[in-house]
């Protein structure tokens, strides 16, 4: 049986700037075929610029149908840029959490987090005049709060953030626009991803009889 994989997020899960099948989801899906995991390239509900909020009337409009053998939920950097209180994402993260939970069958142990990448390190960030020391505590925050939530819940969170501060201002990890992610990173950021997911999947095969 194919699996069906949810997407949820924002400019990070739709790929700005790159093509569908360069996103991280679409590679992890196809990594996951590739070792013999049959799950479908995901049903992504993400859009560049969405917060929590906005995200979660976007999943209202889209009424994604059935349930969903896996899904991932990457949520808070338009939160953080828009200089939303880390208790207001904590709020919206939660609410978010436990709707992907409820569309992968009600199984926490079928849900992925990423943690959001600290866009203060790329030209666009440097060019805004913002204080980039202060996004990275801010994201530090958000990242700190959505890693709580999960670990109470039972979900898998995947620490991405440290490879975007690493690498994120290198011209070949970044889109045109010189703030989204390019195709490499998206391919870093899958390669961090898919111990978890390989682990997670491979439960659920072991739990079905």
């Amino acid at each position: 049986m194919v699996l069906r994989y949810l997407a949820l997020g924002d400019s990070y899960t739709i790929g700005e700037g790159v093509a569908p099948e360069a996103r991280w989801t679409h590679r992890l899906a196809h990594a996951l075929r590739a070792e013999g995991i049959a799950l479908d390239d995901p049903l992504t509900i993400a859009a560049t610029g969405w917060t929590t909020d906005e995200l979660a009337a976007a999943i209202d409009a889209a009424e994604p149908q059935g349930q969903f053998g896996f899904a991932s939920l990457l949520i808070g950097v338009n939160d953080q840029y828009r200089g939303r209180d880390v208790a207001d994402y904590r709020t919206g993260f939660s609410a978010l959490l436990e709707r992907t939970i409820a569309f992968a069958d009600d199984r926490a142990d079928q849900v992925l987090v990423l943690s959001i990448p600290d866009w203060g390190v790329t030209p666009f960030a440097a060019a805004s005049g913002r204080d980039q020391a202060q996004i990275a505590r801010e994201l530090d925050r958000y990242n700190a709060t959505a890693r709580a939530t999960c670990d109470a819940r039972g979900v898998a969170f995947v620490d991405i953030t440290g490879v975007s501060r690493e690498r994120g201002a290198e011209p070949d990890m970044l889109a045109d626009d010189g703030l989204h992610p390019a195709a490499p990173m998206h391919a870093a950021w899958m390669r961090l991803a898919l111990p978890a997911a390989r682990h997670l999947l491979l439960q659920r095969h072991a739990r079905t009889p």
